[in-house]
């Protein structure tokens, strides 16, 4: 199968909606937050889905729009942090899209969200709850085509890698 779009994995703050706008720009595609999706369908915050419905409801809303958007072409798609965690998820993404794996070392994460009170899964103490969920999905994220290490670059660097990538393993846009 073709890869027709490219999606964006990673743990919370390594820069998945950033990257994502500002590649979709680049190239003149769509771009596509299934966080902004669940919201949309739902018709409330990612946080009171998980408080009133708990995190089983919000990954199975989340598999449905993962399904229905690799359907489409020529998107930039930004998934949440956990959407990785459900196989179909992966064999998903992984057979219309080109997947690109965005990491960030522990500080610079807690950097970049520590003023994100929107994450519910941050809630408590913030360096622990990093670090708890960095441990457990250590390998979550290893299934994809291409990893970045955003840490030392700009956005527009990572653009950059994540076209040449595109343009070597696809053939161009």
């Amino acid at each position: 199968m073709q890869k027709q779009n490219i999606v964006l994995v990673g743990f919370m703050g390594c820069g998945k909606t950033s990257v994502g706008k500002a590649l979709a720009a680049k190239l003149a595609w769509t771009h596509t937050d299934i966080d902004e999706l669940v919201v949309q369908r739902e018709g409330i915050s990612i946080s009171s889905l998980f408080a009133e419905r708990g995190e089983a409801a919000f990954r199975a809303i989340e598999s449905s729009i993962i399904e229905e958007t690799m359907q489409g072409q020529q998107q930039v798609i930004s998934t949440g942090g956990g959407a990785v965690l459900a196989e179909a998820n992966r064999q998903a993404m992984l057979d219309k899209g080109l997947v690109v794996t965005l990491k960030a070392d522990k500080a610079t994460i807690i950097a970049r969200v520590q003023n994100d009170a929107s994450r519910p899964l941050l809630q408590g103490n913030l360096e622990e709850r990093v670090e708890q969920l960095l441990q457990q999905r250590s390998a979550a994220y290893d299934f994809a085509d291409v990893i970045i290490d955003t840490t030392p670059y700009s956005v527009e660097e990572i653009v950059d890698r994540i076209v040449s990538e595109w343009d070597r393993i696809t053939g161009g846009i």
